[in-house]
C-alpha cells in the first residue's frame, strides 16, 4: 500500500470520525454552558462578574489537576479494549473510579485553603466574600466532576463516545436552566447570585453522574471486588502506579491553564486597548480550538486501543488521519478568521467597543490561526503520549517550554513594547511558536516510543508486536 493510499484509508477516517465527533459535540456543550454562566453573572451585577473571574480561574486550575489525573483511565481502558478483554476493561474503569474517589476526598479537604485564597487578591472585602462563596462550592462540584471523569473514561476508552455525549448534553441542559434560575431567582428558585453559578454547575455534573451510573454495564461493580481481593499491598501498587501515570497529565492541563492566564495578564502591559482587544480575541480562539480537543481525545482512544493490541505501527497512521481532519477544520476556521474577523468577533463582545479596540482585535484575530495550527499538533502529540504512559514527558516539556522559555520571552517582549497595542499580533505569533516547539518535541518522543514499542502504563518493558 502506498503512503498516499494509506493516508486516505477511509476505514480509519470513519473510525476517527465515529469516535471523535461525539467528543467534539460534548466539548461544544461545555463551552455553551460556560458562556451562559459568564453572561448570567455579567448581567446580574458588576461585583458578581469581578468576583467570578479569579474564582473560576482558581477553581478550574485546581479541578483540572484531579480530572486530568483521573482521565488517564481512558487510556487504560482503551488498551484493555484493544486486547479484547472486556472484564479487564471494566476492572481498569473500576480502578480509575477508586482513584477518583481518593482525589475527590483530597479536593474536598482543600476547601478551607481555597476559601482563604481570595484574601491574597487585594480586592475589596465584599468581592473577597463572593469569591470565597464560589470557591467553597467549587470543590463540591469539582469532586463530582472528578468522579464523572472516571466514569466517562470507561465509556470513551471502549469507543462508546456517544454515551458521554448524551449524558453531557442532558447535564448541560439542566445546568443552563439551573444557572439562570439560581443566579436570578427564576423558575421558582432562590436568587443566589455568584453562589447560584456554582450550584448550577453542581446540578449539571450531578445529573451527569446519575446518567453514567445508569449506563454502566453489568459486571462493572464486580471490578471493585476483584481489586479488594488483591490485598493491601497490590491495591496500593495498582493505585500508586495509576496516580504516577495520571498526575502529570493533570499537571500539564493545569500548567496550560496557568499559561493562558499569564498571557492575558501580560497582554495588559501593552496597554488597556491591547488588553480589551486580547480578551475578545482570546474568546474567539478558545471557541475555535475546543473541537480540536475532542479530536485529540479520539486519537488518544484509538492509539491506546492499538497499543493494547500490540499494534504500535498503527499509531502514526491514526495520527496522520486525525491531523488531516484537524487540518481541514483549522483551514476552514482560518479562512473566516482572516477574511471575516469582525463577523466572528461580534458575539464575543466586539459590538459597542471603541474603534481602537475593534481594530486591534481584528488584527489579532488574523493571526490566531498560527496558534490553532500549533495547538493541533501539540494536542495530538500530548494525547498519544498519554496513551503510552508518557504523560510525564509532556509535563516536563510543558514546564521547560512554557515557564522557563515562553513566559520569560513574552515578558521581555512586552516590557520592550510597553503601551504599544500594535504588538499584540506579534505576541500571539511568539506564543504560537513555542506551542509549535512543544508539538515538535512531543512528536519526536512519539516516534522514538513507537520505534521501541513502549507502553509505560503497566510496565517499562517493550510490548511485543503482534500481527
Amino acid at each position: 500500500m502506498t503512503q498516499r493510499a494509506r493516508l486516505l484509508d477511509l476505514a480509519t477516517v470513519r473510525e476517527v470520525v465515529r469516535v471523535s465527533v461525539p467528543l467534539m459535540f460534548g466539548m461544544v456543550g461545555n463551552l455553551i454552558l460556560m458562556l451562559v454562566d459568564r453572561i448570567c453573572l455579567a448581567r446580574y451585577s458588576e461585583d458578581a462578574l469581578k468576583a467570578s473571574g479569579p474564582a473560576v480561574f482558581t477553581a478550574t486550575t485546581v479541578v483540572m489537576v484531579t480530572t486530568g489525573a483521573v482521565g488517564i483511565t481512558r487510556s487504560y481502558v482503551a488498551q484493555a479494549h484493544g486486547r479484547g478483554d472486556a472484564r479487564d476493561a471494566m476492572d481498569e474503569g473500576a480502578n480509575g473510579f477508586v482513584v477518583g474517589v481518593l482525589l475527590s476526598v483530597l479536593l474536598l479537604l482543600s476547601t478551607p485553603l481555597l476559601m482563604w485564597v481570595p484574601t491574597l487578591s487585594g480586592q475589596p472585602e465584599h468581592i473577597q466574600e463572593l469569591e470565597a462563596q464560589f470557591l467553597g462550592l467549587s470543590t463540591l462540584y469539582g469532586s463530582v466532576m472528578t468522579l464523572n471523569m472516571a466514569l466517562s473514561s470507561y465509556f470513551n476508552g471502549m469507543g462508546r463516545t456517544r454515551v458521554p455525549m448524551a449524558v453531557g448534553i442532558a447535564g448541560q441542559i439542566v445546568g443552563v436552566v439551573m444557572t439562570v434560575g439560581l443566579v436570578f431567582g427564576r423558575f421558582g428558585l432562590p436568587e443566589l447570585g455568584t453562589r447560584g453559578s456554582a450550584l448550577g454547575t453542581l446540578s449539571a455534573v450531578s445529573v451527569m453522574f446519575v446518567g453514567y451510573v445508569v449506563f454502566l454495564p453489568k459486571g462493572y461493580a464486580a471490578g471493585f471486588g476483584r481489586l479488594w481481593r488483591k490485598g493491601g499491598r497490590q491495591i496500593v501498587d495498582v493505585l500508586w502506579l495509576r496516580l504516577r501515570r495520571g498526575a502529570p497529565a493533570g499537571g500539564s492541563l493545569s500548567l496550560e491553564e496557568l499559561g493562558q492566564t499569564a498571557f492575558v495578564w501580560l497582554a495588559g502591559v501593552l496597554g488597556s486597548v491591547a488588553l480589551a482587544a486580547n480578551n475578545v480575541a482570546l474568546s474567539l480562539n478558545y471557541a475555535a480550538v475546543i473541537p480540536l480537543i475532542g479530536l485529540g481525545m479520539g486519537c488518544n482512544i484509538l492509539c491506546g486501543k492499538a497499543v493494547g493490541a500490540g499494534l504500535h505501527r498503527n499509531i502514526p497512521h491514526i495520527m496522520r488521519v486525525t491531523l488531516t481532519i484537524s487540518g481541514v477544520y483549522v483551514g476552514v476556521v482560518a479562512v473566516f478568521q482572516i477574511a471575516t474577523p469582525t463577523l466572528l468577533l461580534s458575539p464575543f463582545g466586539l459590538d459597542g467597543a471603541d474603534s481602537a479596540v475593534t481594530s486591534h482585535a481584528v488584527d489579532a484575530s488574523r493571526v490566531l490561526w498560527t496558534y490553532s495550527l500549533a495547538f493541533m499538533f501539540s494536542m495530538v502529540g500530548s494525547a498519544v503520549l498519554e496513551c503510552l504512559g508518557l504523560a510525564r514527558f509532556g509535563f516536563v516539556a510543558r514546564i521547560v517550554l512554557m515557564w522557563c522559555l515562553c513566559v520569560p520571552t513574552i515578558i521581555a517582549f512586552v516590557l520592550l513594547n510597553r503601551d504599544d497595542p500594535d504588538m499584540l499580533p506579534v505576541m500571539w505569533v511568539i506564543f504560537s511558536a513555542f506551542e509549535a516547539v512543544m508539538a515538535a518535541v512531543c512528536l519526536w518522543r512519539i516516534k522514538r516510543a513507537v520505534s521501541n514499542q513502549e507502553n509505560r502504563l503497566h510496565t517499562t518493558e517493550k510490548v511485543q508486536q503482534t500481527a
